[in-house]
């Protein structure tokens, strides 16, 4: 069984003291989507793509990502892709061999923090003489024809062409002088000509985009990539016919694939079933009031909500309530992180003990009672299990809104939630069951999710194959 398809154990009945019991009820009642809502939030995804489609600047922004046309699993050739984005670049060799098959070579340079708050050309040099070391190491030095490169570039872009962009603010620790508001690939472009180093950018990457090339190349009938780990998003291919808003000029293919940075739907607050830790979550977050859906869904959240949840549990003197017992550490923001959540999820002993060694290692809490571990096993179960169903009704709206039918679709999942977490699959295709009952009995062999890795390498090497097989076709 994959690491992803791993079974949650349960926790049975709390068996707490009344308060406790009766807390317990209600925060399962607050914590719970059941179907009916799961419906009304698919409804509501569905409207808001749409809109997002064919108008700009929607809060489901529904970004044209340039990437035409589909994979057939049979393109061959050298690629290269360049992941910018923290503390290292990485140089990705992809030997595309046909039949869905390739190759990888990568290599990785640090970069300093003299060179991420520098002049931009000394950053542009210095990965172009990163290219070209990796290259020669390759026997590439001296090709025929400019090899074809897809540049994942983690910040925020404003995209003209598939090749073309402006940076419009840095991030990550990044603050180099003299790029934003400028082309990155351009930037970058000049520093390889100067160098006479054989490589043309192709492609500027997105790279939830990459995911769904990546598992396209294996999976031709791929329809979507989505990102479920630290964070969330989602690409899927649309008929250029409803993009409404697309007054560009004609597209070499009549699909596209649509970036839909879904973490930010209902930011408006109409739909989603938002508790008082939710809210307290997104009020001390550095981005309040945006990324909404994210939040309720991504790694980086759900064990800020549990700890929420514990620490709301505390004040009412419910939780943790032992003479001498050390609370600090969870009483900080982000202590509890969401790798513990899926320790626990994972505890099917009697005597919860791993659940015991999650909160006295990490947390520096002993002295706990049985019920206590029960209530922390039974708190991580309700977030972790809401975050699955609403990630469900994210696919079920793509799927619906695209009319999978019966012969189905794939769809590449990259992330350490998806990959990690207990039950997270198997939570997701209840979900699927619920919103598709016409599609329940196979629903498995219809929306067919699963591991789709390195969209910002593999898929940025494809990303440029598309964008030069465009460039081609014009």
């Amino acid at each position: 069984m994959s690491k992803h398809t791993i079974e949650a154990n349960p926790v049975g009945p709390i068996n707490g003291s009344p308060e406790q019991n009766a807390y317990m009820e209600e925060l399962e009642r607050q914590l719970t989507v059941d179907t009916e809502k799961l419906i009304d939030i698919k409804n509501h995804f569905i409207t808001e793509m749409i809109k997002g489609l064919n108008k700009p600047n929607h809060t489901l922004a529904m970004i044209p990502s340039y990437v035409e046309g589909r994979l057939t699993g049979e393109e061959k050739g050298h690629y290269l892709a360049l992941d910018l984005g923290g503390t290292n670049l990485r140089v990705v060799l992809v030997t595309l061999e046909g039949q869905g098959k390739f190759k990888t070579i990568s290599t990785k340079a640090r970069v300093s923090d003299e060179l991420k708050s520098g002049p931009m050309r000394n950053l542009c040099d210095y990965i172009a003489d990163c290219i070209d070391t990796f290259l020669t190491e390759q026997n590439l030095g001296n090709v025929d024809e400019d090899l074809a490169l897809g540049f994942t570039f983690s910040f925020p872009v404003l995209q003209s062409k598939i090749n073309r962009g402006i940076l419009t603010t840095w991030t990550k620790g990044f603050n180099c002088s003299g790029a934003v508001g400028k082309d990155p690939v351009l930037l970058l472009q000049d520093a390889l000509l100067r160098k006479h180093v054989p490589v043309k950018i192709t492609a500027l990457v997105n790279d939830t985009v990459g995911t769904l090339l990546s598992n396209a190349y294996q999976k031709p009938n791929t329809l979507a990539g989505l990102i479920l780990g630290t964070g969330s998003n989602g690409a899927y291919i649309e008929k250029m016919s409803n993009i409404g808003k697309w007054e560009k000029e004609n597209t070499t293919a009549h699909e596209m694939v649509i970036n839909m940075e879904l973490g930010a739907f209902d930011n408006e607050r109409t739909i989603l079933p938002l508790t008082r830790f939710d809210n307290k979550l997104d009020r001390k977050s550095i981005n309040p009031h945006s990324q909404i859906f994210e939040k309720l869904i991504s790694g980086m959240y759900l064990g800020e909500i549990v700890r929420n949840v514990i620490t709301d549990m505390m004040d009412r003197n419910l939780l943790f309530t032992q003479p001498g017992q050390s609370t600090e550490a969870i009483s900080a923001h982000y202590q509890f992180e969401t790798s513990f959540m899926s320790s626990i999820e994972a505890d099917g002993s009697k005597d919860l003990s791993t659940v015991r060694e999650v909160l006295d290692t990490n947390l520096n809490l002993t002295n706990v009672t049985d019920v206590e571990l029960r209530i922390v096993k039974r708190i991580c179960e309700l977030v972790g299990t809401r975050a699955a169903r609403l990630a469900g009704a994210a696919i079920a709206s793509i799927a619906i809104h695209t009319k999978v039918d019966r012969q189905g679709a794939d769809f590449g999942i990259d992330g350490s939630l998806y990959e990690f977490y207990p039950s997270f699959e198997s939570r997701m295709y209840t979900a699927l069951a619920e919103l598709m009952p016409d599609y329940a009995d196979d629903i498995r062999n219809i929306i067919r999710l699963g591991l789709a890795r390195d969209g910002s390498g593999v898929g940025a090497a494809l990303t440029a194959c598309v964008a030069d097989r465009m460039f081609k076709t014009v």
